[in-house]
Formats: C-alpha cells, structure tokens, sequence
C-alpha cells in the first residue's frame, strides 16, 4: 500500500505543524508498517491522511490508533511535559487490542474530525496499551473506580499535568443521545475544558482529593500471623457457597473461568479426600469446555460466558486465560483420570502452538472477538454452513450435536455458537472426531480476527508452565521442546543486563519489567526444569528471583509492582488481587517455597514466608480475593516430597516417569538427571541430587521428606507404592 511522504501528511485538526524531524521520524515510521491503517481518513491510493507518534510504538494496539486524527502520544515524560508548557490538561486513554468497545470508541469518536480537533486543541491525548503497562493501569482504574464505582475498558481519565486524575469513565459515547446517553462525549470534552480553565482551585481541590484515595487504597496493609488450615477450609467453605449446582462455576452472568479456582478444589481433595470439592472442579471444567466458551471446532476458550450457561461468550482469545486453563485440565487429568480433560488441555495448547506463536520463539498475546465489523461472526455457524460443508446427512447430526438452530443462539443474527449437551462417547465422539477436520478447514477460508502480535514476558511464562506440565504429564516432547524455546527467546530477547522488558514485538523488546513478569516466567523456569532436567532452567529462575528481590521488595513482606528506583507513579502498588490474571505475588509465593524445596535455601524460604504474613489479613478475611495463592498457603501446610530421579549415561527413565506423570502431586519437587557429569552441573543449582547412586546401574528413584529419604528404588511399581503409603 502507498504511503504518504512527510509533506503529504495532513496536519490533525487543532494542532500546529509539527517539526521537520519528528514529520519524517512518523514519516519513515509509517513507510515501515506492513499493517494497513485502521481509519476512514483515507487518501485515494489507499494511504492515510494522518499520522500520530504511536506510529513509532511496538504496541500492536498503540498501532492500531497511530493513523487517527487525534494526536495521541504515548504514555511518557514528553507527553506531561507538552501538558505542563501548554498548560494543557492529560486526556489518558487505556484499552487493549481485543477490546471491543475500545475499536467501538475509537470508531465513534477518535476518528471523528471535530471530537478529535476538540481533543487536540484543549487536551493533551496520550493512549497506553495497558497489556503493555499494567502498572500504569492498574493505578488509573483504582481512580476509575473510586469515582464512578465501576471499571473498564476503554478506560477514560483527565489529568493534571502532575498525573493527578480529576474526572474518569470508560466508554463514552460521542454526542448527546447517542446511545441513549444524556450527555456524549463531545459535550464533556468541552465541559472538563471550561472547567480547567475556569475554575481550576475546583479542579486541583479534586485532582488532590483522588490522588490521596488512590495512594490509600493501594498502600498496602500491615502484616499478621502465618496462615493456618482455617485458611483454607474458609476458602473451600466460600466456593461452595458460590458453586452453581448446575452449571459448575459462580452462580452468576457473565461467567469467567477464573471465578471458582478448580485447581485450589483439586487440592483441597487431595489434602482432605472431600468428595465435594473434586465435583465442584470436575463439573466446572466439564461444563466449560463443552460450552461455547470453548472454541469446538479450533480449540481454546473464548474471555467469558455472557450467561449464566458457558454458552454466548465474549469472542476474544487470551494467553493467559488458555494457559491457566491448560494447566487446571493437565491436574484435573492428573486427578480423575478423564480422557475428556486429557483431550482438552492438548487441544488448547495444540491452538496456542498453532495459531499463537511466534516465528522467534515467543508467543502472541490474543486474538479479537471482531471480525468483519462484527463480534463473533469467525465462530458461529447456521445448519446451512454446516450441511454446505458436511453434506445433508452429517450437516443434520453436526447440527444436533452442537445445538446449531435456524433461530440461533447468538444475538438476533440465525446463527449458532457451537456447544455440546454432554461428554461425548461413542459413536458421537468418532463423528465430531471426522467432522471437525473439515469445518476447520471451512472456518479459515474467513476473515479471520486481528491477532495481537506483541510477546507479553508474563503471559508466555504462564504458558511455559502450560506446556511443561502438559509436556511431562502425557509424554508430548513437542509441547516441553515448544517450550524450551520460548524460554529461550524470553532470556536472550527479554532480558537485559539481570533485567527483564516486558514485551516484544517482531523481536524488538520494550518496557521494563513489573513483578509478574519475573514471577511468572520464574514460575514457568521451575516447571521447565522439572518436566526437563535441565538446570539452567532453574539457575535461570533462581537468577530471577534474585533480581526480583533486590528490585521489588517490600520490606515488610512480598512485592511491588514496579522496581525501586523506576518511573514514579501516583502510587506504588503492592498487587494482592488474583483476578483474570494472577497476582505476581501470589505466584512469587508458591515458586519461593518452591525453590526452598529444590535448593535448601533458607533465604527463599523466609522470603515466602514474609510474604504469606504480609497478605495474612486478605487470606484470613477474603480468600477468594487471592485464590492462586491459596495453591501457595497449600504447599507450605504441606510437607513437600523431593523426588530424585537419576537414570544411566545415555539411558530412560521412562518407566519411572510412569507413575509421576499420571499422578497428581502438587505437594511435590522433581529432579530429574543423569548420573555422573551431568549429575554434578544439576548438583550446582540443587543439593538434592548429591551424593545420589544408581541402584545396580538402573534407573533409580529416591523419595524424600524434609531431606529424609526412603530406601533407593528402581521398580516402578515400588515407587508408586511409596507414593502412596507417604500419601503424596
């Protein structure tokens, strides 16, 4: 596609010209895009008539707002500064690429000649991908939500020049009525400008009044004791409440998969044997996956059910949310035994090794729910589609199966969102076993959604995690070598000089690195090394949180978002909710102990232990708030095993790995070797496999408890017997 030289770029209505220098920097950065450019503002060779500086960003979404006539600039220095010497208030706009009332908003309004020309001439505009910085968003919707009493994206906040917000709310329509709205976007614009200029002893008196709110809520609380059983018993007591009996997950619309956590369930029947947790979890992930949240025909969840059913979901594929999900199947398998689970954690991470990865290593963020100017239209399906690609026969018994009407299910448009009514078995299952093959192949032939390109650091650790698990538990030496490589490409692109960058996009890493970044892909180092061996994998994690300790601790226990030392915010936040995403600190408390387990280290240990006191009140009062680091609270009321495994030079272990791979034992650390060389570079990184022997040069196993090991064994059966006489 054409692009327009420097000279031929219109100047965005309300604003100056711009410098020869930064007309060429947009200039060349536009001539290197490959993306065509989101906006109705087109020349007659297809090229853009504006350009803004998110064209020099390596945000996907950023990008996507760099040919819109308002004069967004990104979130830094430069940008307040403008502010400051305009004396100019900040209008901070914050979405994410997937978000769909974020393209309805820029559609609406950011590409609107006149709501632009408002924007630009009374306000300093700056868009921030808060995929890219959480951090920054995290503070802004505390803001948000002390304000308005609710949340969201696109997240819309005024500013003083000093980052101090004075008015907030997310989707705004763009005038009067629209949408059925009093007042529009376009009036308020002008509103908060009178305001700033005319009564700005009203504006700072309120500026200042948030500020102190927002650094209040999210100053962190006070430490209290250890956490107990009392802790977890509340936290199963509180699930069940919430259970839907029907359904599994919360009793309540929209559902997310995040709300019950099956993986705390799971441990709770493995600590206690109480038969109701393992049903709550077992009828959760059953009902999931055979709604239509879960993609039947590609593999992956969808964000989250609109109703109460898993049925209509919101159509965007995240990460984090399939990794997450994989890893609940592969122990929910682990547990049960069902083949269901089974096939389902391998076809989200087979979607993920699909249709996520990227070429260097890493792996892509997400994928839209819009396609075609419209939510949904890539997934949903008429009996007619079905019959046109199946034939009349098997387009009838699809349509069944899947629950595939002439009414549809979805909105008012005749089309369906595919669902199954039960387990399939049988002859059902070797039918949707032939079929899918072929709508698949159908389904690609659409317009597909926009993916997010960028390699968020904490997103592909959560998915490291994925795979190795996945990897190690059925045997998928592809899903632990997919693995390897990202991780490789994580520690050679991400990290620089002990630091991690958050993201990267087409191998150009940016951003510093918040804590859950380091947690996370930490986390997934660990699990690397136990589904591999290797030991640079857990050097590599020991190295992290080395830098995580020395850059983002609190000393009164756990961690900051953000680095001592780094940008400074309104506030310094203490992250301590488990929502979509899991906290940083709620997975740097399970992998410290973790680590205590694997290398002896009293250090690491204490370091866990500070942080379960400093969120003891939370755990005590509201654990639901921090459900991933009840798996953490779990581990350190348990007495972990240190399993040892070495096997010969250039042997297996093969038959060992039987009985750890379908078991589940999260009350457990491996160390897999090989004896003699190798033995010694793994001995560097853990005192576990010192001093260990091959029984009779066999593969041998050692099981031990507070570093009190068991009688060598080389049998397999032996050591599933060992498993569960110590109950592991």
């Amino acid at each position: 596609m054409p692009v327009p030289m420097a000279s031929d770029f219109d100047t965005p209505p309300g604003t100056e010209l711009r410098p020869a220098e930064l007309t060429e920097r947009l200039r060349s950065a536009a001539a290197r895009s490959a993306v065509p450019p989101r906006t109705r503002h087109l020349r007659e060779d297809g090229g853009a008539r504006f350009v803004n500086r998110l064209a020099l960003e390596t945000s996907p979404y950023l990008l996507q707002h760099a040919h819109n006539p308002v004069d967004f600039r990104p979130w830094g220095e430069e940008a307040f500064e403008a502010a400051r010497r305009a004396d100019k208030p900040v209008f901070l706009s914050i979405g994410y690429s997937t978000c769909h009332w974020c393209h309805v908003m820029e559609e609406e309004s950011f590409d609107d000649l006149e709501i632009a020309g408002l924007l630009n001439e009374r306000f300093i505009c700056i868009k921030v991908d808060r995929e890219e910085r959480p951090d920054v968003d995290s503070v802004y919707m505390q803001a948000v939500q002390l304000l308005t009493q609710h949340g969201g994206w696109p997240m819309s906040v005024f500013l003083t020049p000093d980052l101090r917000p004075f008015f907030a709310g997310t989707y705004f329509p763009p005038r009067d009525g629209d949408r059925g709205a009093r007042i529009g976007f376009r009036s308020l614009l002008l509103e908060l400008s009178r305001v700033y200029r005319e009564e700005r002893a009203r504006v700072e008196e309120n500026a200042t009044g948030v500020a102190r709110a927002v650094r209040e809520s999210l100053a962190p609380a006070p430490p209290t004791g250890l956490p107990g059983p009392h802790v977890l018993d509340g936290a199963l007591e509180q699930a069940a409440q919430a259970f839907d009996p029907e359904e599994g997950g919360v009793r309540r619309a929209p559902k997310f998969p995040s709300s019950l956590h099956a993986r705390f369930l799971l441990r709770m029947w493995k600590r206690s044997g109480d038969e109701q947790a393992l049903h709550m979890a077992r009828l959760s992930l059953e009902k999931m996956a055979l709604g239509g949240i879960y993609d039947q025909v590609g593999g992956g969840f969808h964000r989250y059910s609109t109703d109460a059913r898993w049925l209509v979901p919101h159509f965007e594929k995240m990460l984090y949310d399939n990794a997450l999900l994989a890893s609940a199947y592969v122990e929910a398998w682990q547990a049960t035994g069902s083949a269901f689970f089974r096939r389902i954690a391998e076809e989200v991470l087979d979607y993920a090794l699909r249709e996520m990865s990227d070429p260097r290593g890493g792996f892509w963020s997400a994928t839209d729910a819009d396609s075609e100017g419209e939510e949904g239209t890539f997934f949903v399906w008429t009996p007619e589609e079905l019959r046109e690609v199946l034939g009349a026969a098997d387009g009838a018994r699809a349509a069944e199966l899947f629950g595939v009407t002439a009414s549809g299910n979805f909105e008012d448009s005749g089309r369906s969102v595919l669902s199954l009514r039960a387990v399939p078995a049988g002859d059902d299952a070797a039918f949707l076993a032939r079929v899918r093959p072929s709508l698949f192949a159908a389904r690609s032939r659409r317009p597909p959604p926009l993916t997010d390109r960028k390699v968020l650091t904490s997103w592909n650790g959560l998915l490291i995690s994925a795979l190795a698990k996945a990897g190690f538990a059925f045997g998928r030496n592809d899903f632990l070598a997919r693995a390897e490589r990202a991780a490789s490409y994580l520690l050679s692109v991400h990290l620089r000089d002990g630091a991690l960058l958050r993201s990267s996009l087409d191998g150009r890493a940016a951003n510093a690195g918040v804590l859950e970044d380091y947690a996370m892909l930490a986390a997934g180092l660990v699990d690397l090394f136990e589904a591999t061996g290797d030991s640079r994998w857990l050097t590599a994690a020991i190295s992290l949180h080395a830098s995580l300790s020395d850059r983002f601790a609190d000393p009164e226990g756990g961690f900051f978002r953000t680095p001592a030392g780094g940008e400074e915010l309104l506030a310094r936040e203490k992250p301590s909710y488990d929502g979509a995403e899991p906290s940083g600190n709620s997975v740097a408390a399970l992998t410290l102990l973790r680590l205590a387990a694997l290398t002896s280290s009293a250090d690491d240990r204490a370091q866990a232990e500070a942080l379960l006191r400093s969120f003891g009140a939370l755990l005590a009062h509201a654990p639901a708030a921090v459900s991933e680091m009840l798996l953490a609270v779990d581990f350190f009321l348990s007495e972990p095993r240190e399993i040892v495994l070495l096997r010969p030079a250039s042997g297996d272990d093969d038959a060992l790995l039987e009985p750890l791979r379908t078991r589940f034992l999260p009350h457990k650390v491996l160390v897999r070797c090989e004896a003699g060389a190798a033995q010694e570079a793994v001995g560097r990184a853990t005192p576990l496999v010192r001093d260990r022997a091959l029984l009779q040069g066999k593969p041998t196993v050692y099981v031990c408890r507070n570093g009190t090991c068991q009688l060598p064994l080389s049998a397999p059966e032996r050591l599933a017997a060992a498993l569960e006489s110590t109950g592991a």
